[in-house]
């Protein structure tokens, strides 16, 4: 269950990180994650770097409504 958990999560960055058009690097297990920044639900951008140390972090994928996916 954990190597799927790390798998979504690698293919979830990987996909945003293609999306925003910066470059992508392969993470390996263990890794730590690049600085990345994503615009949110509530109209802001957040980046990786304001919470680390500070809480965790979860970034969750979902796909317009009704699209199938």
């Amino acid at each position: 269950m954990l190597k799927l958990a790390n798998r979504l999560t690698r293919l979830l960055l990987l996909s945003a990180a293609a999306l925003l058009g910066t470059s992508v690097i392969a993470l390996e297990e263990g890794d730590r994650a690049p600085d990345f920044s994503l615009p949110a639900s509530d109209g802001n951008t957040y980046s990786l770097s304001q919470f680390l140390g500070e809480k965790p972090v979860v970034l969750a994928f979902f796909p317009k409504a009704f699209t199938g996916g």
